[in-house]
């Protein structure tokens, strides 16, 4: 394995594709960081952050958002990126030089929808279209709304460079699209945030605004609803579910919109609650209830998880656990993992003989093996018999960048519990 792994590291060096030979000549002409000796690998191998340590030397007066340059600490060209005064302190967005921000824009956006082309998407009109770095663009989300775009930049860089990204969107997609939204002010830095508005950048267009996922019809408002307004990377694991749901009782928790509530429901499921601590949650969850025409076998709560599944005395034959993250930095992994523990162990307790649990999380600093590391303790501490019917992660839509394992960050199983 290490002899493949040197083999590996000195095709990268060799090859002219990797950009690792250009040596760097214009450093006076360009911001840029300048990285310690040895610290160059991870970039070698295509992961596109720079974490502060790793900086020799950069230009002065760097400025949150700056486009710079990242060398070698022997003046080879590696990439580049967007500055942040932060422990990320450069997220790459291109391992080649770059002649034209417009024509780069272009291409990048050009990629990313050739990918959303050739997924299968069945009787669906929304998916997303730039998936940070999944899709080469850390720090910006793109979702596709049934003809409206909302723009999502989570870096300053990726906000100032705003313009060029509609104007290559509008470019690419010509008539497809009636109105881009930009819901930046809740993701980006909150001193930068500030000064900066939600708001149309092109078109105008009133919400809710209906799309359709596989057939099940959904109301999106990316104004007040959360992240851009819909979860839309659970596609794949919703039409799972209703392959299972026929005839079940089945309890849907941290059910935001009802996505899981409603496939199950079409599908034939006897009875299903879908329960959210939010109330404006639920109120979409009645919107898309009278959107697909669902007049039986439906209630929507008000209610935290945790004290319902302490407190209700029914059983159902299929739990859906899909909560927010639990942890968001790696210091909270720990506590996140205590709380994923509990809420399954209860979950575990509460499944009829021979039912299902769909069990997820999608913090990005807890691995698959933490997740499954955990519901083993989970099963020990309920006393249950369990076994893995399916691995899940998010939709295609989605990508995992190769060389970036973080954005692999949606894990789930669905569990037969005996």
């Amino acid at each position: 394995m290490l002899v493949m792994f040197g083999i590996l590291l000195g095709w990268m060096e060799d090859n002219p594709i990797s950009n690792k030979n250009v040596q760097f000549c214009e450093m006076e002409n360009n911001k840029f960081v300048q990285l310690k000796p040895g610290k160059d690998a991870p970039v070698k191998r295509f992961h596109p952050w720079i974490f502060s340590g790793a900086i020799l030397k950069q230009s002065k007066n760097l400025q949150d958002g700056d486009w710079v340059d990242v060398i070698s600490s022997r003046d080879e060209f590696l990439g580049t990126g967007h500055f942040h005064n932060g422990s990320i302190a450069v997220k790459i967005v291109s391992f080649k030089p770059i002649d034209s921000k417009a024509d780069f824009w272009i291409n990048k956006i050009e990629q990313a929808n050739t990918l959303r082309k050739i997924i299968p998407f069945d009787k669906t009109n929304a998916y997303r279209l730039i998936h940070g770095e999944g899709d080469g663009c850390p720090g910006l989300i793109i979702d596709f709304y049934h003809g409206v775009l909302v723009f999502q930049a989570h870096t300053i860089g990726m906000h100032l460079d705003r313009e060029e990204i509609i104007q290559a969107l509008k470019k690419v997609f010509g008539k497809e699209i009636v109105a881009i939204y930009d819901k930046s002010k809740e993701t980006l830095p909150p001193d930068y945030a500030v000064n900066c508005q939600n708001g149309y950048l092109f078109g105008d267009i009133p919400v809710p605004h209906e799309i359709k996922e596989n057939g099940v019809a959904f109301s999106v408002n990316w104004i007040t609803g959360q992240k851009t307004g819909f979860f839309i990377d659970q596609r794949d694991n919703r039409k799972l579910i209703a392959e299972y749901a026929h005839g079940k009782s089945i309890l849907n928790t941290f059910c935001y919109s009802g996505g899981f509530s409603f496939y199950a429901l079409k599908a034939g499921a006897k009875k299903v609650i879908s329960l959210d601590a939010s109330a404006k949650a639920i109120d979409l969850v009645n919107q898309n209830s009278l959107l697909n025409g669902i007049k039986k076998g439906h209630e929507a709560i008000v209610g935290e998880t945790l004290p319902y599944l302490k407190n209700t005395e029914e059983d159902f034959d299929i739990i859906i656990l899909d909560p927010p993250a639990f942890a968001k930095s790696i210091g909270t992994k720990h506590k996140a993992l205590q709380g994923y523990q509990k809420i399954n162990q209860l979950a575990l307790k509460k499944i009829k003989p021979n039912g299902l649990l769909f069990t997820f999380s999608c913090s990005q600093v807890i691995t698959r093996d933490l997740f499954y590391n955990m519901l083993v303790a989970a099963g020990i501490e309920a006393g249950r018999e369990i076994q893995v019917l399916h691995q899940m992660t998010q939709a295609p839509d989605h990508p995992i960048n190769l060389f970036h394992p973080e954005s692999n960050y949606l894990k789930g199983f669905v569990l037969r519990v005996i």
